[in-house]
């Protein structure tokens, strides 16, 4: 890919808040902020690596993209960045986690899902799941991801209320979705009280900006028939989406194939379960019956690669999706069976296993990947509209990587650095809504030698126990 001179990206010359007209710069018009990188990656439209260009953000919103001069000519900024061997994309979409598990990062390690689940992670939880490690262990995560350029995450994972109480205080964007379950947890007795609780956290959230609630039954072999007819009705009523486990082994679906003579994805089709609202979270299990459901609802599947290699579950079929037109987008799991919340990482795994499982050296390109960790999970989260892409009047989510490196040089193709090399460490400033969340690698929202702290004391009591 050749670089791009920057052009405008304005509707017809004019601001899109107030019909500024960038014509006419006689007065430079003060913003909150100019971007000025190296190069800029907007991911939409498809093809384009910007150089000489400048991000222009104004109450959260990008107001333009234009050539540094004209910004320089026509904008003043509050603050202005000038980052010239940086590459500025939008900001990553971690559309799968359970961010508390990160108290439980390193704890389950080489064991198959079923006994990391029964024998391990299940027991570890009934002991010590609780307020207190959900939002410690949620501060461990999202520090975490916005330093490695995660600026919006879906996560499931009990006492929600924390996991809120965490991103608000973050400023990170994120979908959370409340668990639902037919057994009892330390959060809730029942699939009734599971959802009479994520009813009232929906309640509660529903004018907030960044945050956004939505249903997590949690697999089909965990919820009854009669609880996904009552959920998928209510999340019908609110417009809310479904986010679930689903096809995420060959024993899941076989045992499902023995007691009901269905795949549990025909299961869900059958109780109106998918839709253009509905997350499917690993499918690693994929058949072209499986393929036409997805393709005539419209629903969306999370690959979560590291966790399903590691879990030895099995590899979601990225290459054959895409090829049918189904969006997938990027997930990272919980740190308990990933062990990291890298998405830069992730996206390598996902391109490397589509071209060895394909036999395509071009399955899952650069440009896939990136739009699986950025665009298609923000059309997943149904997001599209505000995030994913650095375009005029979206919400100002970026993150900017310094590609200035040993690891990077010589640079030939920086989107080739994003994909096939760890990035992550790079990431040196996050913004989300246009608020600067990280800057020069260091956390603006969250105390990190606190964050250091409380993990360590978690593991010193899981250890002594």
């Amino acid at each position: 890919m050749g670089y791009t001179s920057c052009s405008y990206q304005v509707s017809q010359g004019r601001d899109l808040h107030d019909g500024y007209d960038t014509r006419d710069a006689c007065t430079r018009r003060s913003v909150d902020s100019i971007i000025t990188p190296g190069w800029v990656f907007p991911v939409a439209p498809p093809g384009q690596l910007l150089s000489d260009c400048s991000i222009v953000v104004d109450e959260g919103r990008i107001i333009a993209l234009l050539p540094t001069a004209e910004a320089q000519r026509q904008f003043q900024g509050e603050r202005e960045f000038k980052l010239p061997q940086s590459l500025v994309m939008p900001g990553l979409i971690n559309t799968h986690g359970h961010a508390a598990m990160t108290l439980l990062r390193g704890f389950a390690d080489d064991l198959a899902l079923e006994a990391w689940l029964n024998e391990r992670i299940w027991p570890a939880e009934s002991r010590w799941v609780g307020e207190d490690f959900v939002r410690e262990g949620t501060e461990l995560a999202v520090a975490e991801m916005l330093l490695s350029g995660i600026t919006t995450c879906s996560d499931m994972y009990f006492f929600p209320d924390q996991v809120t109480r965490v991103m608000r205080q973050s400023g990170m964007r994120c979908q959370i979705a409340f668990p639902i379950l037919e057994f009892a947890s330390n959060w809730a007795r029942d699939a009734d009280e599971y959802i009479h609780k994520g009813l009232a956290l929906h309640d509660e959230c529903r004018d907030e900006a960044l945050v956004d609630i939505a249903f997590g039954p949690h697999a089909p072999y965990t919820v009854s028939d009669d609880t996904f007819t009552k959920l998928l009705a209510l999340a019908g009523e609110l417009d809310a989406h479904v986010h679930i486990h689903v096809h995420e082994t060959a024993g899941e679906v076989a045992n499902a194939l023995a007691e009901t003579g269905r795949r549990p994805l025909q299961r869900l089709y059958e109780l109106g379960g998918l839709s253009s609202t509905t997350q499917c979270v690993h499918m690693t299990q994929i058949d072209d019956t499986d393929i036409r459901l997805l393709q005539q609802t419209g629903a969306h599947v999370v690959h979560c690669p590291q966790s399903n290699l590691k879990l030895g579950s099995g590899i979601c079929p990225v290459a054959n999706l895409a090829e049918a037109g189904i969006n997938v987008a990027l997930g990272t799991d919980g740190a308990a069976s990933n062990n990291t919340l890298n998405l830069f990482s992730a996206m390598n795994f996902a391109s490397l296993l589509a071209k060895g499982l394909s036999g395509n050296a071009q399955a899952v390109g650069i440009e896939d990947a990136l739009a699986m960790a950025t665009l298609n999970g923000a059309r997943a989260l149904g997001l599209d509209r505000e995030i994913g892409s650095i375009e005029t009047g979206k919400r100002a989510d970026l993150a900017a990587v310094d590609l200035s490196s040993i690891t990077s040089q010589p640079l030939y193709n920086p989107l080739s650095q994003l994909v096939y090399t760890d990035c992550a460490p790079l990431v040196s400033h996050v913004w989300v809504d246009g608020r600067l969340l990280v800057e020069n690698r260091a956390l603006k929202t969250l105390d990190t030698a606190a964050v250091l702290r409380r993990a360590g004391q978690w593991r010193s009591k899981i250890i002594g126990s």
